[in-house]
């Protein structure tokens, strides 16, 4: 891909994290900071893009260097726009709009849609479903680990959609930890912990899925897990930290009857980023082993 397209790309994606209309100032915060870890340097023109009353569709489409940049827009902006569920109106316009803006026939982007509205209906068909029995200690310790590696080795799947099941993932495993401290909880109540944390889906999709199909910079707390590497195994080794933590800070909120305060959520969050940070290269070959044998409708059936 060329060069010059990565911009104009990240920027449809981020109007794409913000088109549902629902984004919160913390969630707006995570997205500048997205942003800046996958290498845009001004941060405040592509916000002032997402902020104005009409997307600048028109101008970011001729800024993009061939059908295969344009396409590789849309797709982009199909996945992000899936990671919270299936689409509002407001999703699905921007959607149009933006195939309109890049030239793209809706009969050249339909098998993938089909598959991206699938993916999103199926993740949120219903209550998750865990066993009644409560592991002791080590035994939730080693379910966290494995969730992150499991989180983590989606990351390296060639498949454009595989990022989209990754905070389901991550919210099974609240639900779970919160199931095992007698915890009775709803879908929002989950979402409402990972968000306090900045795991919001619109952020955290963006940027993978750019790492992904557009490549990015590895910078912030993440560089130093893999020596400042980008692409999938940048992706990988946020994608491990973010889920290792969320588990462990959802184990002690549930443990001392959800009375931590939010400030102290982001602060035990950090701590144990710190922690996965010594533990990623551990580990890195197993995430990629589970890579290989990991099948995206198999995690869909899981999340259902």
């Amino acid at each position: 891909m060329n060069e010059r397209d990565h911009e104009p790309i990240v920027t449809v994606a981020f109007l794409a994290a913000v088109a549902d209309g629902r984004t919160t100032p913390e969630e707006h915060t995570e997205l500048r900071a997205a942003l800046t870890r996958l290498g845009i340097s001004d941060v405040d023109a592509v916000a002032q893009r997402g902020a104005g009353a009409r997307a600048p569709l028109a101008d970011l489409a001729r800024r993009l260097s061939d059908e295969d940049a344009r396409r590789l827009a849309y797709e982009t902006a199909l996945v992000v726009c899936h990671a919270d569920g299936p689409l509002n109106r407001q999703e699905a316009d921007f959607l149009s709009a933006l195939r309109g803006a890049l030239g793209l026939a809706p009969a050249t982007m339909a098998e993938m849609e089909q598959s991206a509205a699938g993916l999103a209906a199926a993740r949120t068909a219903g209550p998750v479903e865990v066993g009644t029995g409560k592991p002791a200690d080590d035994v939730l310790d080693r379910m966290i680990l494995q969730q992150a590696i499991i989180t983590s080795a989606v990351e390296l799947l060639p498949d454009k959609l595989a990022n989209v099941v990754i905070l389901p993932l991550q919210l099974r495993l609240v639900y779970q930890i919160g199931q095992h401290y007698g915890q009775k909880l709803d879908a929002n109540q989950v979402k409402d912990l990972a968000g306090a944390l900045g795991l919001g889906a619109a952020a955290q999709v963006m940027e993978g899925v750019v790492r992904k199909l557009v490549g990015g910079v590895a910078g912030g707390l993440f560089g130093g897990l893999i020596g400042g590497a980008g692409g999938l195994a940048a992706g990988a080794a946020v994608t491990f930290a973010a889920t290792y933590a969320l588990g462990h800070v959802a184990k002690q909120y549930y443990a001392q009857g959800r009375r931590l305060s939010t400030a102290d959520l982001r602060e035990l969050f950090q701590r144990f980023q710190e922690d996965a940070k010594g533990i990623f290269p551990k580990v890195r070959d197993e995430i990629q082993s589970q890579a290989k044998t990991l099948n995206l409708r198999s995690l869909v059936d899981a999340i259902r």
